[in-house]
């Protein structure tokens, strides 16, 4: 829609990686304030918010880039271009799951405990990262005739052209900031620790395979195409987060 969103001389700020900024400043004020609330100290939750970010854009876009492998190896400088868009969550999130338990491990931080306390930070963070994907053209939709199909015109953008097409974008920031005040509003009555990070690993597979469904760019398919690979992983996460649902919450009733 408008990849560049001003320029400064020759510095180009781009919508992508504004966005994005803005998704992790906005998830780790909210971090913060929760922690505070219940009573966690903030040096903690920076330490961990910073290897939590830096270690998800590394997931995300590794993941991105072996997606499109033939692109990035014919263009291997792009690979660090992250700002004009191109970050797979699923590759941010379990690389970012990985380093933050390793962290909460070694600083004998309870895992679920601060999972929970992270999960909504991850949605609010959608919310703006798919704002990005929105103005950058990326993530873009199939074709449609529907009324609010959106036509993009700008020549720098990542989506197809003159074209008018689903918002995919736009639905999946919409899914970001629902599935973000679900998990405030279910904060309030949790049952038990890691209850909030796997119902927003479960909300997000679901939506988001369904969202896919209208997604009009290349990013990867299984099983003779039936299913795309953010599909894919999306099925086995809502299969792990209903089991680890049920496991915590039989765990705790047992405890």
């Amino acid at each position: 829609m408008c990849p560049v969103l001003f320029r400064l001389g020759g510095l180009a700020v781009y919508a992508y990686g504004f966005f994005l900024a803005m998704g992790f400043i906005a998830g780790g004020v909210l971090a913060i304030l929760v922690a505070r609330r219940e009573g966690i100290p903030s040096e903690r939750i920076i330490d961990l918010f910073f290897y939590t970010v830096f270690s998800a854009i590394v997931g995300a876009r590794l993941f991105f880039v072996l997606i499109n492998f033939d692109f990035y190896r014919k263009n291997p400088l792009h690979v660090f271009r992250i700002w004009e868009g191109g970050l797979v969550f699923y590759g941010g999130l379990v690389l970012a799951a990985a380093v933050s338990i390793g962290y909460m491990w070694r600083r004998r931080l309870a895992v679920w405990k601060m999972a929970d306390l992270f999960a909504p930070s991850v949605a609010l963070g959608l919310f703006f990262g798919r704002l990005g994907c929105f103005f950058a053209g990326c993530c873009y939709g199939k074709e449609t005739d529907l009324p609010w199909a959106v036509t993009f015109t700008d020549p720098n953008s990542l989506a197809r052209l003159n074209i008018p097409l689903h918002p995919t974008q736009l639905y999946d920031a919409a899914n970001g900031l629902a599935i973000f005040f679900f998990l405030m509003w279910m904060k309030r009555g949790k049952r038990f620790d890691g209850e909030i990070f796997w119902l927003l690993v479960l909300l997000y597979s679901v939506t988001r395979f369904l969202i896919e469904m209208l997604r009009g760019d290349l990013r990867g398919f299984f099983w003779d195409s039936l299913l795309s690979t953010s599909q894919a992983i999306g099925v086995v996460l809502a299969f792990v987060s209903l089991f680890m649902l049920f496991y915590l919450r039989r765990r705790k009733g047992s405890a």
